[in-house]
């Protein structure tokens, strides 16, 4: 996949109406601070797009930004951070689940882990949701730069056994600054584009 144009169209807060898109849709779901803005700065080969925030848990809306005119890459709220209140958690997670159930468009659910740290109960939480809504969360492990090579497939192993992953499911270590693990995500979203064109 090579991305050419890419530009934030809708944002949608608690009160919004979801938009009825016609390009397919990715999401891409992970707790505040897991590197998501990075990660989808990354792919689309910009720099600040994505809005990345030293004070985790800014993203309070659902972004769709398109790609290419093909699909749309939807950010969603970051979860799980400490400072918000209990009320404003509750909107998100309903913001979250109300896109999870309504989109008729999304096609692929990419559940975003720290691959240093084994995941949160909000992660626990999360990965069942999106199962729940008849998805199989890909998960992309995180800040793969922060450990060493010899420790990635003990932290996979880690992130499957917590989530309780079947075996069908994909874990893909990502770096937000060497890019590696880029081109196999690129290689899924061929994938769903292509499951799109009528034979």
């Amino acid at each position: 996949m090579v991305i050419k144009n890419v530009s934030l169209e809708t944002v949608c807060g608690i009160t919004s109406t979801l938009p009825d898109n016609l390009l397919i849709e990715v999401a891409f779901a992970g707790k505040s601070n897991v590197g998501k803005s990075s990660l989808i700065n990354g792919l689309m080969n910009r720099k600040s797009l994505a809005r990345t925030s030293a004070q985790p848990g800014k993203t309070q809306t659902i972004n769709f930004y398109n790609i290419n005119n093909e699909l749309y890459f939807v950010d969603l709220p970051g979860y799980g951070y400490a400072k918000a209140n209990e009320e404003v958690k509750a909107q998100w997670g309903k913001m979250i689940e109300n896109y999870l159930k309504k989109s008729k468009k999304l096609r692929a659910v990419f559940l975003l882990i720290d691959i240093r740290h084994k995941p949160s109960e909000n992660d626990k939480l999360m990965y069942e949701w999106i199962v729940n809504q008849g998805y199989h969360p890909i998960i992309i492990a995180t800040k793969l730069d922060k450990i060493n090579r010899s420790q990635i497939q003990k932290q996979i192993k880690l992130i499957r056994t917590e989530l309780k992953t079947d075996k069908e499911t994909v874990v893909l270590p990502y770096s937000a600054l060497t890019k590696q693990g880029r081109e196999e995500i690129y290689e899924l979203l061929d994938s769903y584009l292509e499951a799109e064109v009528p034979v």
